[in-house]
């Protein structure tokens, strides 16, 4: 019986098998990730090391770099999905290593935005909204909201530090005030600042039913300490005295004590609002306690009314 040394050395001495491992060879030789690694490590490379690192070549050669073989991330053609090789020297060894390639690092880094925005009841197009999509044709009172909050990032840029007072944009119905807000939210994402939003009406009956479950307390510790808060649609909602003044007051003053910035939006003007906090659902007028809500609200935000026609019926 032949022996395996022997059986090996015919095999590779066969003149098939010669002529494809020169073919190889010359395939792996062309890739100009090749050619410049065996430039820049000419001092430690010879052709012996070559030969014996042939296969790490051709795993690198055939590898798709840069993503330019790949349609998208889940269309990667690698070995290693997200991952693209890299040539090292390892004892005198040419081998590869994986570093993640462009489409995971912007995949990844989209997750990570994703991440910075926590919503309650907010509709997903207002999540997805961008600063630069907001129509500002035609509209003054629309081109300075967007100012001011252009203004609001700067200030976070430029210094580090976010500014205590947020907006409260008023006006109509359907003209684009939470778009607005999911906009500034996604630009805050991209800073790693983390924003929740909440669609207040939602927020204050999911309140309402948290009594049952002992979860009151969390929920509003978690809105209340938020780097930034966004209140979408005050004054939408049938309000309580209870959840006036123990949960909506309760935000309010510790994020006025806090300094942390809010933001809210409403058809209402503040002295609308004043006088919707007047009167609970059960026709009690208490002034005194409106006010008082108003007296945060007023120190936390900026009023910037917001014009234009209704666009959710287009």
């Amino acid at each position: 019986m032949e022996r395996i040394g022997d059986t090996m050395k015919r095999v590779v001495k066969a003149p098939t098998f010669a002529a494809r491992y020169e073919e190889l060879r010359n395939e792996v030789m062309e890739s100009p990730g090749v050619q410049q690694f065996l430039a820049d490590h000419a001092a430690d490379v010879d052709k012996n090391v070559v030969d014996r690192s042939l296969t790490k070549l051709y795993d690198y050669a055939s590898a798709s770099h840069d993503c330019e073989k790949c349609p998208n991330l889940g269309g990667c053609v690698n070995l290693l999905k997200g991952f693209e090789p890299k040539l090292v020297l390892t004892r005198g060894l040419i081998d590869v290593e994986y570093v993640k390639c462009k489409s995971k690092l912007v995949d990844e880094n989209n997750r990570n935005v994703a991440r910075m925005i926590d919503s309650y009841y907010m509709p997903k197009d207002v999540m997805e909204a961008k600063l630069q999509n907001i129509d500002m044709f035609f509209d003054d009172s629309r081109v300075r909201i967007v100012r001011v909050a252009k203004d609001f990032l700067n200030a976070f840029d430029e210094t580090g530090e976010l500014p205590e007072r947020g907006m409260y944009i008023y006006g109509p119905f359907g003209i684009g005030k939470s778009f607005i807000l999911g906009a500034l939210a996604n630009e805050l994402a991209n800073r790693r600042i983390r924003t929740v939003a909440v669609y207040v009406p939602e927020f204050l009956r999911e309140m309402k039913q948290s009594i049952q479950d002992q979860s009151l307390n969390e929920k509003i510790d978690f809105v209340k300490n938020a780097q930034v808060l966004m209140l979408d649609d005050i004054g939408a909602e049938t309000m309580s005295a209870w959840t006036r003044d123990e949960v909506l007051g309760t935000i309010l003053q510790f994020r006025m004590a806090e300094k942390l910035p809010t933001f809210f939006t409403s058809n209402f003007s503040y002295e609308e609002l004043e006088h919707h906090l007047t009167y609970t659902q059960r026709g009690e007028k208490e002034a005194v306690k409106a006010a008082r809500i108003m007296e945060r609200i007023r120190m936390i935000s900026s009023p910037l009314q917001l014009d234009g026609e209704n666009r959710r019926g287009k």
